[in-house]
């Protein structure tokens, strides 16, 4: 008989305790269970027959990751990663237990903060007052209309909108940074100047959202978006070796 599939939340320790009010994917959602190998367990459930990344199951995924966090720490995978079976689970977690234990040593009692910094179009009047270059060359543009005076003029009102966003992003940096024990660049998103998720002990999450408010308040000339807590997807481990994709996938690392 072929394998099942097999949904994949997490991983984690083999004595981490399942709620029963916890739910996972699908409709109607179905409970989560733990699969068992060693001093380690995965998370998982029934993978359901089309899979996609439905706003309803992306917020169950997410909410049942945190609610298992709260029980002890957890190595969370993507929306979507589905095992062949089993078996494949067993193999993974039997041949990469040292380094998930202590991965999930690392991001116990710790969440996920997310700083992304885009450029503010309402920054504009306050750079023009402030920056010489951009009046005389809205003043030009102005007085000789015309498509090289526009495209000069637009360069450099994107140019100072970014660099004032990269201030205010360098700005929060500073001021979370004490609060957090790591930190992992991430991936390019369009028009963002910064994409930065900060590993925080628990215990330090009010500081460090003090510390972010206080550094994007009025006047910071920037979109600034903190988003958390969250899972900590960007603080775990990547996993060698081609069989690896079937069950648990690789993960970019810190």
């Amino acid at each position: 008989m072929a394998a099942r599939p097999v949904y994949v939340y997490g991983v984690v320790r083999a004595d981490h305790r399942l709620r029963p009010e916890h739910r996972g994917i699908g409709v109607p959602p179905t409970a989560p269970r733990t699969l068992r190998a060693g001093a380690l367990a995965a998370v998982v459930g029934p993978a359901p027959g089309e899979l996609l990344a439905r706003r309803r199951d992306l917020l169950a995924h997410q909410h049942l990751l945190l609610s298992l966090a709260d029980e002890g720490p957890v190595l969370p995978m993507r929306f979507g990663v589905v095992a062949p079976g089993e078996a494949a689970i067993v193999d993974q977690l039997a041949r990469e237990e040292a380094r998930y234990l202590e991965a999930l040593a690392r991001v116990a009692g710790r969440q996920e903060m997310n700083l992304k910094v885009f450029p503010a179009e309402d920054a504009l009047p306050e750079l023009v007052r402030t920056d010489p270059t951009l009046r005389r060359l809205r003043e030009a543009a102005r007085r000789r209309p015309g498509y090289e005076a526009s495209l000069r003029l637009g360069e450099a009102v994107a140019g100072a909108l970014n660099a004032a966003a990269a201030r205010a992003a360098g700005l929060v940096l500073r001021r979370v940074a004490p609060f957090a024990e790591a930190t992992a660049n991430g991936p390019e998103v369009a028009g963002c100047v910064r994409n930065v998720s900060f590993l925080v002990p628990r215990a330090a999450l009010d500081d460090f959202n003090a510390a972010a408010s206080a550094a994007t308040g009025p006047g910071a000339r920037a979109d600034i978006r903190l988003t958390g807590p969250l899972p900590c997807f960007s603080f775990v481990p990547a996993v060698a070796g081609p069989a690896t994709a079937e069950a648990l996938p690789a993960v970019r690392g810190a």
